[in-house]
């Protein structure tokens, strides 16, 4: 195989004969070099199939039997990437709270996993604990996340969020004066025509940058439906690389999940977690939940 016909390809090898290294059978298979290799399957690259059951290998040295196959998904500037940091906000038995920056992945895909907050947290814990991301941020998102521990805390968590009982804060800057547009702090707006829902309260209007800073909380979960709702009245989040005009800015997207509450099936009772007020961006930071009363 010539690597040097892209920066992204993929490649399957079965084996055949007898049994072999998976760093040594991926390196003649492909022509990369064995620290390539290594770095792939570090990164989380590299997959080995058994039958129907895939998952990812890390050790070079793995034995990889006949009639199994080896997987490599490689992607030259995600591979050799430097990830922004991640931290956990809060440590539980059931599940951990996690603050997600800008730019990072909350689940790997196959071509890798070291730029993601699953990953991370898999490192955070040393590998004694299962991660279940039970929701997910947009990669240019900021902003908090739950991980589950367990399947059982997996699934609980997952049938809040499906039923719509976690209640998620967002802040966003936004282009123009959002006080101007209309009395209903409510966004209804369907999108690919299914009924959405968001709700939102002013924090404050900068005349100066012709922006305007709100609170924003959701009563549905439709894809980009933050970004989407807001491009739809004309007041598009700042910095937005896909919905919007006027709005672009060498910052990034300004929209994070600032607030996450929920009756906590695990302590039965409403439990509530936030940014800190000490983060350097006042887009992350605590949220004054009275705006909404």
């Amino acid at each position: 195989m010539d690597v040097s016909r892209g920066k992204k390809w993929q490649h399957r090898e079965t084996v055949s004969g007898s049994a072999v290294e998976a760093g040594s059978c991926l390196a003649a298979a492909t022509g990369l070099s064995r620290g390539r290799v290594k770095l792939a399957m570090k990164q989380g690259a590299v997959w080995l199939r058994q039958g129907k059951k895939r998952r990812r290998i890390r050790h070079a040295k793995r034995t990889v039997q006949p009639g199994e196959t080896l997987e490599i998904y490689y992607d030259e500037a995600l591979l050799t990437a430097t990830p922004p940091e991640a931290w956990c906000l809060k440590d539980g038995e059931h599940y951990s709270v996690w603050f997600k920056p800008a730019g990072l992945l909350t689940q790997g895909s196959l071509y890798g996993d070291h730029f993601s907050l699953e990953r991370k947290a898999e490192l955070h814990f040393a590998g004694a604990r299962h991660i279940h991301p039970v929701h997910r941020l947009d990669r240019e998102t900021a902003g908090l996340v739950i991980l589950a521990h367990g399947k059982k805390s997996a699934a609980a968590l997952s049938a809040l969020f499906r039923e719509g009982k976690i209640q998620k804060i967002y802040r966003a800057e936004l282009l123009g004066d959002i006080s101007d547009a209309g009395e209903s702090p409510f966004i209804t707006e369907p999108i690919e025509g299914k009924e959405a829902k968001t709700e939102f309260a002013v924090e404050s209007v900068d005349p100066d940058a012709g922006t305007s800073t709100a609170l924003v909380r959701l009563h549905t979960g439709r894809m980009h439906q933050i970004r989407r709702h807001f491009d739809m009245i004309g007041h598009p989040v700042m910095g937005d690389p896909r919905y919007g005009k006027g709005n672009k800015n060498r910052f990034g997207l300004r929209l994070a999940a600032v607030n996450l509450s929920f009756l906590c099936p695990f302590l039965r009772r409403q439990v509530s977690f936030t940014t800190e007020e000490t983060l350097p961006d006042p887009i992350l930071r605590t949220v004054n939940l009275t705006l909404f009363r």
